[in-house]
Order: structure tokens, then C-alpha cells, then sequence
């Protein structure tokens, strides 16, 4: 795979999505959950809370790229807003 660029914040990137997809393959064997309706009258469950999640904060720091540009960390408070606000209320 020496054709991509696997820097430190890639790894951090790909392990910590590799980790939330175990934390939540746990949590659904050990505290089963049914789907529940929120603001966007669809029913969703913790794994379409969580991709809704990941999509939407792809979508932030893009344009969080094109507006203001390299450092991110602004982006990245606004993506775990979205995160806390996405499994609260969706």
C-alpha cells in the first residue's frame, strides 16, 4: 500500500472509525435497541445515528476547507456538535 499517503492523522482517522464500529457492534449485542423516530420523521438506530454522523462531518470539514482552509480544529468542534446533536435529537 505504498501508494498512499499513511501519516500519523490518516492512521488516528482509520483507527478511531475502526473503533467506533466495534464499540457499536457491542453495544448492539449487548444493549439491543429499536429504532426510534426523530426531527427527520425517519426511524434510526445507534449504526444510522452514527453513519448520518460521519457523512455530515465529511461534509463540515470540506467546507470548513474551502472557507477558511488548513487548520481544522474549528471544523472539528463543529462536527462533534453535529455528533451530539445528530444522536440526540435524529
Amino acid at each position: 500500500m505504498a501508494w498512499m499517503a499513511w501519516t500519523a492523522p490518516t492512521a488516528i482517522f482509520f483507527v478511531t472509525i475502526a473503533c467506533l464500529l466495534a464499540l457499536f457492534t457491542v453495544l448492539a449485542i449487548r444493549f439491543p435497541e429499536t429504532p426510534r423516530v426523530g426531527v427527520l420523521r425517519i426511524e434510526t438506530t445507534r449504526g444510522d445515528r452514527l453513519f448520518i454522523t460521519l457523512l455530515g462531518s465529511a461534509f463540515i470539514c470540506l467546507g470548513w476547507l474551502a472557507l477558511f482552509g488548513a487548520p481544522v480544529w474549528g471544523a472539528l468542534i463543529a462536527c462533534l456538535i453535529y455528533a451530539a446533536a445528530v444522536f440526540r435529537w435524529v
